[in-house]
């Protein structure tokens, strides 16, 4: 067994649960060329969750998600996104032969809103979902309404709704343990907080198992606009809170409502991690840095994971000997205003003809 599937025991799956794979997992783990040397930390890595069949690491919880609906014979995917967890979902639904509805946050980006569709998944948005806390509550009533009338669950990437799913991510930190045992600290970016808090007990699940293997301090990374657990961890508090409007504009992690909150911030505190705040121009900034200098192709929310870090390193709270690892969550295709802004200090040079090219390449 390959993939995630081959830890099924370890993720504590339903024993009658049939495995369903479109190759996710065993993604790379790689480390930096450039950034982490010219910062003078020679250790700093990046699991490139971008490898995975759609291009995140929500294919881990699809693969999870869709064997479940399959196994109770639910005849219908329905589900919530800010655009990675639908794409994935379309995605398996699709080889599953299953009809996908989803509700989408307001300003998901086009580019994934375009791969659900090319899946044939049906898409609604409703205005204020999942920027206003108190509209994303009333949508996620109505939601479970609808979900009892399919006789199925709302699929959403978090522990509070689809635990079981959900049990698929914390593949992440048994690769990450097999691979790289002796790595102290991973950071990770968070919105409603369920990676983190999977990464977390995904080691604790791997040390109950190994007993000698050192769990690694598990940071919570976050946009400032999106402060729900980040800040409270790194002040000492025991609660994540809700904000009235996510302002971020890094697709994918404006998650207004606390969702895994509370349980992230426990975990990432009893790994000894801490929370990190960063501004949107520095996340853009990583996405850039990223590309040039490490040929990573991230979306903005794949590169808050390094803002993160990067954080931690100029204050000191990082040794230049620690084994750091960022997590990339997702592909750049993702969000494609993100790459145009990225791209538009360098221009397709057009030229007259070919005996242009001497002077574009500087020839005598």
């Amino acid at each position: 067994m390959k993939g995630i599937w081959k830890y099924k025991d370890l993720m504590d799956l339903p024993t009658n649960l049939p495995p369903f794979s479109l190759g996710e997992g065993d993604t790379p783990l790689i480390q930096s060329k450039n950034i982490g040397p010219e910062m003078g930390m020679t250790n700093l890595y990046f699991k490139l969750e971008t490898a995975n069949p759609s291009g995140s690491y929500k294919d881990r919880f699809a693969a999870i998600a869709i064997a479940e609906i399959l196994n109770k014979k639910s005849k219908i995917c329905l589900a919530t996104t800010s655009g990675n967890t639908g794409a994935a979902l379309a995605a398996y639904s699709a080889a599953a032969g299953l009809p996908c509805k989803i509700a989408i946050v307001e300003g998901a980006p086009e580019g994934k809103l375009k791969q659900m569709r090319a899946y044939g998944a049906k898409l609604f948005m409703i205005k204020g979902f999942g920027i206003s806390s108190e509209i994303s509550e009333r949508v996620f009533d109505k939601l479970a309404k609808l979900a009892v009338q399919y006789h199925t669950r709302i699929q959403v990437s978090a522990f509070k709704y689809c635990p079981i799913g959900m049990k698929g991510v914390q593949s992440i930190s048994f690769e990450l343990a097999e691979d790289m045992p002796e790595a102290k600290n991973i950071f990770v970016p968070a919105g409603g907080g369920g990676l983190a808090l999977a990464v977390a007990r995904g080691f604790h699940l791997w040390r109950q198992r190994f007993p000698g293997f050192e769990v690694p301090r598990v940071h919570c990374v976050q946009p400032e606009g999106n402060n729900t657990i980040a800040g409270n961890l790194r002040l000492g508090l025991d609660y994540a809170q809700p904000v009235t409007d996510a302002v971020t504009k890094i697709s994918g992690l404006q998650v207004a409502n606390v969702i895994d909150g509370n349980d992230t911030l426990k975990a990432c505190r009893d790994t000894k991690g801490n929370g990190y705040l960063v501004t949107d121009k520095k996340v853009f900034e990583c996405q850039r840095l990223l590309a040039e200098k490490e040929g990573i192709f991230a979306e903005p929310a794949g590169a808050v994971s390094l803002a993160g870090w990067l954080e931690a390193v100029r204050s000191g709270e990082l040794k230049p000997e620690d084994k750091a690892v960022c997590i990339v969550t997702g592909n750049g295709f993702k969000d494609p205003p993100s790459i145009e802004d990225l791209i538009n200090m360098n221009p397709v040079q057009y030229l007259e003809d070919e005996e242009s090219m001497d002077a574009y390449f500087g020839v005598e």
